[in-house]
Order: C-alpha cells, then structure tokens, then sequence
C-alpha cells in the first residue's frame, strides 16, 4: 500500500524539523513518528529505514532551496547580481519555516564517518548542483576563469553556512563581500559586465 501524500507530507515535516535540529542520530525513529502522528508500519510502506527517510528529506530541503535560488537570480538585472545573488537566496532560505540555524547538509555530512549510500547520493548531489549552479553563473561575469571563481564560492558559501553554528543570527553580509573582493581579482583591471561594479553596485558616475 502506497503512504498517502498527506501523510508523508506530514512525516517529511517531522523528520526534517527533528532531524535538522536536534540531530540524526540524537532523533530515534519513534520521535519522528509521534510528531508525524504515523505509525511504524505506515512509515515501512514508504521508507526501508531511518536513513531512506533522512535521504528524503534532504531531497525535499535540496528541491525548496533550489527553488528559493532561482527565484533570488530571476530578481537581479545582470549577470553579476545573478552570480551574487546565492547569498540574498542563502538568506531567504533561513527565513522560511523549514530553515534552520546552519546547513542541514553539513549537519548530515558531519554526522556520517561513512554516509549510507540513499543518503550520501544526496549530499553529493547538493554539492554538485551548487558548484555547477556557480560555474554557470560565473562564466559570463569571469569567462574562462569561472572554473577557479567556482570553486572559491563553493567554500565561500560553505564557510557562511557554518559560521551560524557559531552565531545563528550571522547574515551574508561579510561573505558577499569576500565574494566580491574575489571576483574583482578574477575580473581583468576590476570591471565587471554590465558596467556594476564587483560588489553588486552601480558606479559612482
């Protein structure tokens, strides 16, 4: 019997509210299956194990922060706000009622010596999309060096995301920045396209 969608709705809320929060290992099943108000067989004709479920809800968080993405890069008019524009989503994404303080894929990732591998599929996925996202992006800001440029923001966003472990109230503010200051570095004589400049700013005429 296949579960309901508003039943698996409704333990996708729960494992990703407990998971993300409290922590996978720290969650016992049973947790998640009281705050979803399902029982273990109901969870069973969906999920194989604990893991299948973390893996699912990653890929649901991983779907809604693409989503919250995209919609941060239709909001710029060029192409350096549109390469900019992941730390205004990274920002957006902590506001909505399913973000938490820090990255719930770091979190996963830390707690796994050697991730399952539902769950560790996911983990690279995230990691690839986002790194690929940025390349796309930065090609028509840096060109050829868009590859290099990638690979920085990649642990630009990273480190950002970990610091609120450290400070959850911490915006992107000093991340942007560093973000700029290094495409400036990848930009010839430190023009940018659309004639902004690398902080996302319009010159000073």
């Amino acid at each position: 019997m296949v579960m309901r969608p508003g039943t698996e709705q409704r333990l996708l809320d729960a494992a990703e509210e407990l998971f993300f929060s409290q922590g996978i290992a720290a969650t016992p099943i049973d947790a998640v299956l009281e705050r979803a108000g399902v029982s273990t067989a109901t969870l069973y004709r969906g999920y194989a194990s604990k893991e299948s479920l973390v893996a699912a809800a990653l890929t649901r968080r991983h779907e809604d922060w693409i989503a919250t993405w995209d919609r941060a890069v239709a909001a710029e008019r060029d192409d350096l706000g549109r390469l900019l524009a992941v730390f205004d989503a990274l920002d957006d994404y902590r506001s909505t009622p399913t973000g938490s303080r820090w990255c719930a894929f770091l979190g996963t990732a830390a707690e796994y010596a050697d991730a399952p591998a539902e769950v560790r599929q996911v983990l690279d996925l995230e990691t690839t999309t986002l790194r690929q996202r940025l390349l796309a992006q930065a090609v028509p800001v840096v060109g050829p060096r868009a590859d290099a440029l990638a690979d920085q923001l990649l642990l630009i966003v990273s480190g950002s995301l970990a610091m609120r472990l450290r400070d959850p109230a911490l915006d992107t503010t000093t991340a942007r920045s560093v973000a700029a200051a290094l495409i400036r570095e990848h930009t010839p004589d430190g023009d940018t396209p659309d004639g902004d400049t690398a902080d996302g700013t319009a010159p000073t005429p």
